[in-house]
């Protein structure tokens, strides 16, 4: 099995950000991946209403995923977008989105945990007050095994890892828009945490650079084994890792170390 992790630097454009992921899901493709990830709100970032207003659909209505959508029935992969910002009365969710060789829509997750936080007394963020956080925990069956979703803030709690992994997964998606002063701190340290805790391959896209005039992230995207080891990272700019994953490993592991039971 070999997995891509797309490492973008999404703004306030939407259709810069729109030809820059078809552009690198089709490089990805070219590379032979068999499952392709997209980081945290691939579409558009910003903390402008009006232009996310603008540039966010129903899950249903939305341009980037009918597009993902028709690549992957031509080509058969499987492509996660590692999350959009999605419609829903009111409020927005943010949305990863599985979707399989057929064109379907296999599963979905809405974030749980919101970045609400005081990082400097010039970055300030609130995702609450823009996006209605989910409850439910979300894996899907791959053809090489079981992968738990997650996205971004929820790396920072353990115990919806530890539940995940009770539902004996293979890996983790973590797609995310780690900002660069915590990135710098703690993103490596918490995602290798996370798969050596669970036993899984930790698979994190991360969007990178400077966004918007209010966010930088950080970068370094990352496929993580289960014993913690990093098997490629990207540390600065845009672009894809590839990892060869032998699926197996979780399970192998835990016999070792029954540390899940």
């Amino acid at each position: 099995m070999k997995v891509a992790c797309i490492q973008l630097s999404s703004g306030e454009n939407y259709k810069k950000n729109f030809k820059q992921i078809v552009s690198l899901i089709n490089q990805s493709i070219k590379n032979k991946a068999d499952l392709i990830i997209t980081p945290e709100t691939s579409s558009i970032i910003t903390s402008d209403k009006k232009i996310l207003f603008k540039n966010t659909y129903k899950m249903n209505n939305d341009p980037l995923i009918k597009k993902v959508k028709e690549i992957s029935k031509i080509n058969k992969r499987w492509i996660l977008i590692g999350s959009l910002p999605i419609k829903e009365k009111s409020k927005y969710r943010n949305r990863s989105i599985m979707i399989n060789p057929k064109g379907k829509i296999s599963a979905f997750y809405d974030k749980i945990k919101m970045f609400d936080v005081k990082l400097t007394n010039k970055e300030q963020h609130k995702e609450s007050k823009t996006y209605k956080p989910g409850n439910k925990l979300v894996s899907v069956k791959l053809p090489w095994g079981r992968l738990g979703l997650t996205i971004c803030f929820d790396l920072r709690f353990p115990e919806i890892y530890r539940n995940l992994s009770k539902k004996n997964l293979n890996f983790i998606s973590v797609p995310s828009a780690f900002t660069k002063i915590t990135g710098q701190k703690h993103w490596l340290s918490l995602l290798k945490a996370r798969a050596i805790e669970n036993f899984c391959y930790i698979f994190a896209p991360n969007q990178v650079g400077k966004n918007t005039k209010k966010r930088e992230t950080f970068g370094h995207s990352v496929i993580i084994s289960p014993d913690g080891k990093i098997l490629k990272i990207k540390k600065r700019g845009i672009g894809i890792i590839y990892a060869d994953i032998d699926p197996s490993l979780s399970f192998k592991l835990r016999k070792v170390i029954p540390s899940l039971n």
